[in-house]
């Protein structure tokens, strides 16, 4: 059932599922909390409160917010965390996979531990030579560059068959149709071109300050960086030693939460038992 947290600025729409301990699931741009569906009804089976909110813009939560940065996000969250009785492991996906690291940063006693899933939390420079030689990197970031400047949705659909490589998950058809008529509503392709805009140096200035266990999940086949797995080495060598590991999901593209489900879970889960502070 859809709750509500009226904020200054707007209103997010969540749900949450399950008892225990919070873990609190983040989307990433263009998309809503649907995504993590299947991620949230298998963390609920093994003991946890699970909240999953759409970001600011996104889904059932309102436009006409003053900014769309990842410090924005990470203020919502922790709104969120506060609202529900934290602390909580927070979880996000690529835009907010630097909203979780902020939020974790700036509050870290709401804050339990992070999984950042394929996330953007570092400052981007384009691989020239990638364009050159990687043809899913130059695909992919052709149609993200296209899909924000023009703020087309079309664009945007042809990004994520992109991003989803190989067989589509179950219910990946539905999903699009859903976004496509969410992003075609008044505004959203704006909010979408706003958060792609947003670079993520506030994040990766923070990286430094994070206290808690962290988990980066990356795909092998994401078409957003050349070498993923080095991205998410680099993501986690910027923070304190030892709080940070990477776990590479073989097969998944920019959405391994989507595509493959049973093996994110079974990753956050070794790591709240391994890796998290209680």
């Amino acid at each position: 059932m859809t709750e509500f947290l009226e904020l200054d600025g707007g209103r997010l729409a969540y749900d949450v599922i399950g008892e225990g301990p919070l873990i609190v699931l983040a989307h990433g741009m263009g998309d809503n909390r649907a995504a993590y569906r299947e991620v949230a009804t298998l963390l609920a089976g093994t003991g946890y409160r699970v909240a999953s909110v759409d970001q600011r813009g996104h889904g059932e939560s309102t436009t006409g917010w003053g900014s769309y940065t990842r410090t924005d996000s990470a203020a919502d969250l922790l709104a969120l965390v506060r609202h529900l009785g934290g602390p909580a492991v927070l979880v996000g996906h690529s835009f907010t996979g630097g909203s979780v690291t902020i939020a974790a940063a700036q509050e870290p006693e709401l804050v339990s531990a992070i999984v950042e899933i394929s996330p953007f939390t570092r400052a981007q420079k384009i691989d020239f030579g990638g364009l050159l030689t990687n043809a899913r990197y130059r695909k992919g970031m052709t149609l993200l560059m296209g899909a924000g400047m023009f703020r087309s949705v079309g664009l945007w659909k042809r990004y994520l068959d992109h991003a989803f490589p190989g067989a589509k998950p179950e219910g990946f058809t539905e999903h699009l149709a859903a976004l496509d008529a969410d992003l075609r509503r008044p505004g959203r392709m704006a909010v979408v071109s706003k958060m792609g805009m947003s670079a993520p140096t506030d994040a990766g200035a923070l990286l430094g300050d994070v206290r808690c266990p962290a988990l980066v999940i990356e795909g092998t086949l994401d078409p957003d960086w050349t070498d993923p797995r080095t991205e998410g080495e680099g993501i986690v060598a910027a923070m304190p030693p030892g709080l940070g590991r990477v776990e590479v999901i073989e097969g998944a593209g920019h959405y391994p939460h989507v595509q493959f489900p049973a093996e994110v879970v079974a990753a956050v889960l070794a790591f709240l038992k391994t890796g998290a502070r209680g």
